[in-house]
């Protein structure tokens, strides 16, 4: 038997997670609830970059790393193709499949957050679901703007900014209120695909609001790439 680190993030890793039995690792980047339900052992933190990842791949045996982060983690990626390399063995990542923009919809890529700032001029009320990336920037929102930012964890935000901690799956008639009592006149959104967080977009579409849609990042290349987690579990038979 192969052992396996699996590297995540929720959702889709932890779909992962749930079927891997104790011989593997499950790695969390501690955001968010850790999991006490798992046969896999489960660890949490960093590991010290490309060569800390390479020295703990080596440590305790590890035969396949699996890339299952959010796709908007480049960082996380390329430490973990890097990392495998100097350990000599394969990396297999899940390359989520992004969104694509149907009838109705008013998408608007932006490069990087100048671009999204420039982006948001002549909005009042924008919806931010980027994450923690937003908070950076709360002591520079612009004069007439109020923003919501949604995110896993809490935070005290500011007098011109409410933050909600949430964790999806949201419901479709969840964000229809969401957006009715807020009165966004915007949302901001990363292409992250999948389902969990998918029916803002509907909402979006409804309402006809733009969506500012940060643009995904290069990823480092691996030796496998797999769509879907069920492709990735059949691909993992043989090993497991």
């Amino acid at each position: 038997m192969t052992r396996i680190l699996l590297l995540g993030g929720v959702g889709d890793a932890l779909a992962i997670a749930r079927r891997l039995g104790p011989h593997h690792v499950y790695s969390l980047a501690g955001l968010g609830r850790v999991p006490d339900d798992l046969r896999c052992e489960v660890r949490v933190g960093g590991f010290g970059g490309a060569e800390g990842l390479a020295d703990y791949l080596r440590r305790e045996g590890i035969g396949l790393l699996l890339d299952v982060t959010h796709p908007y983690a480049a960082q996380i990626s390329a430490n973990a193709a890097r990392a495998a390399r100097q350990a000599g063995i394969p990396c297999w990542a899940l390359r989520r499949p992004g969104w694509q923009a149907g009838a109705g919809d008013d998408w608007r890529e932006v490069a990087d957050w100048p671009a999204l700032s420039q982006a948001l001029t002549g909005f009042r009320r924008p919806f931010f679901t980027l994450g923690r990336e937003a908070l950076g920037h709360l002591d520079g929102i612009p004069d007439g703007q109020f923003w919501t930012l949604r995110m896993l964890d809490p935070h005290p935000g500011n007098e011109r900014t409410r933050v909600i901690a949430a964790r999806g799956p949201f419901r479709l008639e969840q964000e229809r209120a969401l957006f009715e009592a807020g009165g966004f006149d915007v949302l901001i959104s990363k292409n992250s695909g999948g389902t969990a967080t998918e029916p803002k977009l509907q909402v979006a579409r409804e309402r006809r609001l733009p969506v500012l849609i940060l643009a995904r990042p290069a990823l480092a290349p691996v030796d496998r790439t797999f769509g879907d987690v069920d492709a990735l579990w059949q691909a993992l038979a043989p090993l497991r």
